[in-house]
């Protein structure tokens, strides 16, 4: 038990010493507080401002809270939490038969097996050739308009809009 005396704090023998959280937190709980009307007064002005920071933090901490836990419930959609490492690492579980030592386990590996290929075959025609083909005879326009646009390599003298209308013939050597 805690008793106040003078500015002192006196503990009786049965009671566990106070830390220094349980202080202040108690002073935290019965702190008084004052009234606007002394808060406006010029000699509390510092008062005021700190009053009012510390409320600030207060709402702050309130709000940043509670975005920070709805924020949290929004994204763990993205995160699949796994109680093993067993799926992460791709390991086998369970039980193992190796060369007909335990043909029920056998049995079952074998009908996993047989499950696991029947999936990855509907994955692996899951887009018909039918569709295949269609899709790529409807880019297939877009294609040559691709290629039409291609230009031809021009001669710079000829971009300046500068043509010869002659061919150049081949002219003999004069006579020396």
């Amino acid at each position: 038990m805690i008793l106040k005396n003078e500015n002192r704090i006196k503990l009786n023998q049965g009671s566990p010493a106070p830390t220094d959280n349980s202080v202040t937190m108690a002073s935290e709980k019965h702190k008084m507080k004052l009234s606007k009307s002394i808060l406006e007064m010029k000699f509390m002005k510092r008062t005021k401002e700190k009053v009012d920071q510390q409320l600030f933090q207060t709402e702050g901490e309130e709000y940043f809270e509670n975005q920070l836990t709805t924020r949290l419930k929004k994204e763990s959609g993205q995160y699949l939490i796994e109680p093993s490492f067993v799926e992460c690492e791709k390991l086998i579980e369970g039980r193992l038969s190796f060369q007909g030592m335990n043909p029920e386990v056998e049995k079952l590996l074998a009908a996993e097996d047989n499950e696991k290929r029947a999936k990855l075959e509907k994955l692996k025609e899951e887009i018909s050739e039918n569709q295949m083909v269609n899709h790529y005879k409807a880019c297939n326009p877009t294609m040559r308009n691709r290629n039409k646009k291609r230009r031809t390599w021009v001669h710079p003298s000829e971009r300046n809009g500068k043509q010869n209308s002659k061919k150049t013939r081949f002219m003999k050597p004069p006579d020396v």
